[in-house]
C-alpha cells in the first residue's frame, strides 16, 4: 500500500499520499468526480499553468502592497514558476468534471504551490507547511476571479504560441502555390458542374483571403479575451483584496507574456458571463468551416488518380488501403476535416454552457476551457500536418488539367457578347448531343467564322473583367 498522511479540512480528515504536493481538498475531489479519469479527461494542463501564473503573479503584488511577507512571497512565486515549467504536472488528478467554477483544480493549483513554498522555507507538507493554500497562495482572490482569468490567459497563450502561427504558415503555404500556379488556367466549377475558366492560382489566393479573414476575425476576438476578471474576488465587487491587486496582477502578466492584458472593465460580466469565449470560439469555428470547404476543394482536385478530376498529385505519405496496393488516399485533408467537425460540436456545447449564468457566477467554466483548449490545439495541430504532410507537397497535372479545359462546355460564354445567349447556348447544346467540340459545333450551326471563335473563346482572356 503507498503510504499516507492525515491532513484536515473543513469538512473533516482523510487521507492523502505521503507524497502527495497536493492536500485534504484534492483529494476530496478525487473521491467525489471520479469522472471521466479513465478517458483521461483531467482539468487541460494549459489552464493549470494559466493558474499557476497568476498565482506567480499574485504573490509578487500582495508583497509589493505590503500584504504579503516579502520571504513568504518569494517562495511562493518561485513554486508557481516550478508548476507552469511543466516539472510538476503529474501533481494535478483531477477530473474536468468537477464543480462550475472550477473550485477544485484551483484549491489543487494552491495545495500543490503552498506544499512546494513550504518545502523551499525548511517546513514540512500538509499539516506542516508553513504556507496555506488559502490564506498565503490565495491571498485576495477566489476561484470565481481566477478561474475565469486563467481561462482567458490560457487561451491568449495557446493562440499566440500555436494557432496563429500554424495559421499564418497555412496561408504562407496556400499563396506560394498561388504565385507557383497564377498562369495555369483550369475549367471553373460551380455546382460541381463545368463553368468559365480561372486558374489555378486564383483558386489558391482564394483559399489563403478565406483564412486571412479568419484571421482577422480571431485577432479581434482575442481582445476581449485579453480583459481578465481577476480582482472581482467572490461576485465581483472586490471584497477582501486591494484595489490597486486587480489591475497590477493584470499589468505584471501582461509584461512577463508579451500580452495586452488587462483587468475587465466591468467584474461582473467578466465572472458572469462568458462571451468573450463565445466570441472567441465563433473564430475558430469560421476557421473551421473555412478549412472544411480547402479540404474539400484540395481533395476533389486531387480524385483518382485516373477515374477522378485529377488536376492535383497529393502527396504520397502512406498506403491507403490494406487491401488495394498502390492506393493513395486524402489522409491528411480526413485528418483535418474530422477536427473540424469536432469543432463544429464543441460550438453547439460552448453557446449552451455560455448562457448558463446565473445571477453572479457562470457554472460551467471548466467545459468552456476544455473545449475552447480542445478546439484551438486541435486546429492548430491539423493545420501545421496539412501544411507539412499535403499543401507544400502538392503537384498540378498540366496535361490533365488542360485536357478537361479544352473539353468544357462553358468556355462558350465567351461568345455571349458577340452572337447572344440563345445561339451559345445552341452551340453548347449541339456540341454535347453530338459529342463534338465546341468550335465544330459552332461551325455546323454556322454561328461563327472559324477565325472569329478562335479570337473569341480564348481561355486566356477570360480570366477578368474587360478592359
Amino acid at each position: 500500500m503507498r503510504p499516507t498522511r492525515s491532513e484536515t479540512d473543513s469538512f473533516g480528515t482523510l487521507e492523502v499520499p505521503a507524497d502527495a504536493l497536493w492536500g485534504a481538498q484534492t483529494a476530496r475531489s478525487l473521491l467525489f468526480f471520479n469522472i471521466g479519469q479513465q478517458e483521461g479527461q483531467r482539468m487541460p494542463l494549459a489552464l493549470i499553468h494559466a493558474l499557476a501564473w497568476i498565482k506567480w503573479a499574485a504573490a509578487l503584488v500582495n508583497r509589493d502592497l505590503g500584504l504579503l511577507d516579502a520571504v513568504e512571497a518569494q517562495a511562493i512565486a518561485a513554486a508557481a514558476r516550478e508548476v507552469v515549467s511543466g516539472v510538476h504536472d503529474g501533481q494535478f488528478p483531477l477530473s474536468v468534471w468537477q464543480t462550475g467554477s472550477g473550485t477544485q483544480s484551483h484549491m489543487n493549483v494552491n495545495e500543490v504551490i503552498a506544499n512546494l513554498a513550504s518545502q523551499a522555507l525548511g517546513g514540512g507538507l500538509g499539516e506542516q507547511r508553513s504556507i496555506h493554500p488559502n490564506d498565503h497562495v490565495n491571498l485576495g482572490q477566489s476561484s470565481n476571479d481566477v478561474f475565469p482569468s486563467a481561462m482567458h490567459l490560457a487561451l491568449a497563450l495557446q493562440a499566440k504560441q500555436r494557432l496563429l502561427p500554424a495559421l499564418s504558415e497555412l496561408q504562407a503555404a496556400l499563396l506560394n502555390k498561388s504565385d507557383a500556379w497564377a498562369g495555369l488556367i483550369k475549367i471553373g466549377r460551380t455546382h460541381l458542374q463545368d463553368a468559365t475558366p480561372v486558374t489555378l492560382g486564383q483558386e489558391f489566393g482564394g483559399y489563403a483571403t478565406q483564412l486571412q479573414l479568419c484571421e482577422g476575425h480571431l485577432r479581434y476576438a482575442l481582445q476581449a479575451v485579453h480583459r481578465l476578471a481577476i480582482g472581482g474576488t467572490a461576485v465581483g465587487t472586490g471584497l477582501n483584496t486591494h484595489a490597486e491587486f486587480g489591475p497590477r496582477v493584470a499589468l505584471l502578466l501582461a509584461q512577463q507574456t508579451g500580452l495586452p492584458l488587462t483587468q475587465a472593465s466591468n467584474l461582473f460580466a467578466a465572472m458572469a458571463g462568458h462571451e468573450a469565449l463565445v466570441g472567441l470560439h465563433a473564430g475558430l469555428k469560421m476557421l473551421a468551416i473555412a478549412l472544411t470547404k480547402i479540404g474539400g476543394d484540395i481533395r476533389l482536385m486531387g480524385s483518382g488518380p485516373r477515374a477522378g478530376l485529377g488536376e492535383l498529385l497529393l502527396p504520397a505519405n502512406e498506403p491507403g488501403s490494406s487491401i488495394m496496393p498502390g492506393k493513395v488516399n486524402p489522409t491528411q485533408i480526413e485528418a483535418l476535416t474530422m477536427v473540424c467537425a469536432q469543432v463544429m460540436g464543441h460550438d453547439a456545447a460552448i453557446g449552451f454552457a455560455s448562457s448558463q449564468g446565473q445571477f453572479e457566477l457562470n457554472v460551467y467554466k471548466p467545459l468552456l476551457i476544455l473545449n475552447c483548449l480542445d478546439s484551438l490545439s486541435l486546429l492548430s495541430d491539423a493545420m501545421r500536418s496539412f501544411t507539412q504532410h499535403c499543401v507544400q507537397g502538392l503537384e498540378a497535372n498540366p496535361e490533365r488539367i488542360e485536357g478537361l479545359l479544352q473539353s468544357s462546355l462553358m468556355l462558350v460564354t465567351a461568345l455571349v457578347p458577340h452572337i447572344g445567349y440563345d445561339q451559345a447556348a445552341a452551340i453548347a447544346k449541339q456540341a454535347h448531343q453530338s459529342g463534338s467540340t465546341l468550335r465544330a459545333a459552332a461551325f455546323a450551326l454556322g454561328s461563327v467564322t472559324a477565325e472569329d471563335f478562335d479570337i473569341w473563346v480564348d481561355p486566356t482572356q477570360m480570366l477578368a473583367p474587360r478592359q
